[in-house]
């Protein structure tokens, strides 16, 4: 297995829901994308399978740029999850 670590930033109702506002975490390599990686994160524990049961409302950025769930992730990466947002 390759170490492929990530860090992680959780927003809003989704840093309440996990617990905490962000992590670096070593990724299994079958970890390739962000829909791997929350599929991942659904089973690390209740507090993640809450935050990520309904992923509908989900946004997500890799490297600072909105990304979908196709988007690769790769070691050393950022990737930020965050509710939609409103500008005015």
């Amino acid at each position: 297995m390759v170490e492929k670590p990530v860090h992680i930033l959780y927003f809003a109702w989704l840093r309440e829901r996990v617990g905490v506002a962000e992590e670096t975490v070593v990724l299994p390599d079958e970890v390739r994308c962000v829909g791997d990686l929350i599929s991942w994160l659904q089973r690390r524990g209740d507090g993640y399978a809450r935050a990520f049961a309904d992923t509908a409302p989900v946004r997500c950025a890799v490297n600072q740029t909105f990304a979908d769930f196709s988007a690769a992730v790769a070691p050393g990466d950022e990737v930020a999850f965050f509710p939609p947002v409103t500008g005015g």
